[in-house]
């Protein structure tokens, strides 16, 4: 008998699957806001974002979640934590870091509202009542494993190209704006933070466990 937590996170997966596709769908769409303004999130080269990378491998994992569930086969728990751990870490960088820094920005519009907000706490919602096994912690660290990559390659990229100017800068998140000193020093912050939130996601999913196990014995 298939029990209700299932459902739900088969019904949580497909909602990450079809956000990320309407995010995908409006970031690729041309549109402006009332003022003229092309919004940021739009365009295949928002593909070199992060912010925008971390919620399609989320899709890309919920895909392969639902295909081996129809299988009956075990899902790899270090690639879930991973793609939760990603979005989480975009849902953090935007709320606490980039929407503080620019309040002239909307970063809740368009295409960001679905990356920036929906897809990752929908990830971390499912994430919490996932029926998974726990990764071990030395293994978490794999799990900051994509901010590590892009951060390389985002630093690689300009070391070879150069910083640029204006619309055509390589440094699209501003980090080096302070030097590359203080660029190498926000990318290790940046790649910590990665990790603590997986290591937090697996606690609260420890804790959602207990809650889902407390309210099936309530109901019984």
């Amino acid at each position: 008998m298939i029990s209700k937590r299932y459902v739900i996170l088969i019904l949580l997966n497909l909602l990450i699957i079809a956000f990320v596709v309407v995010g995908t769908v409006v970031m690729l769409t041309p549109r402006r806001t009332e003022d003229g303004m092309v919004l940021a999130s739009r365009g295949l080269g928002n593909l070199r974002y992060f912010t925008v990378l971390s919620n399609e491998f989320c899709g890309i994992v919920s895909v392969l979640w639902i295909v081996t569930e129809i299988r009956g086969k075990h899902f790899s728990a270090l690639l879930k934590l991973m793609s939760v751990a990603s979005v989480g870490l975009t849902f953090a960088i935007v709320a606490f870091f980039l929407a503080p820094m620019n309040p002239h920005l909307n970063l809740y519009m368009g295409g960001n509202f679905w990356f920036h907000l929906v897809v990752p706490v929908t990830a971390m919602i499912e994430y919490l009542i996932l029926d998974t096994d726990r990764v071990p912690l030395k293994k978490t660290l794999i799990a900051a494993l994509p901010s590590l990559v892009y951060g390389l390659g985002y630093l690689v990229n300009i070391l070879i190209n150069g910083i640029g100017k204006g619309p055509d800068t390589n440094d699209w998140y501003g980090f080096l704006s302070w030097g590359y000193g203080t660029g190498f020093l926000i990318f290790a912050f940046v790649v910590l933070m990665n990790w603590g939130i997986a290591c937090l996601m697996q606690f609260l999913n420890k804790w959602g466990q207990r809650l889902v196990a407390l309210f099936a014995i309530a109901r019984k």
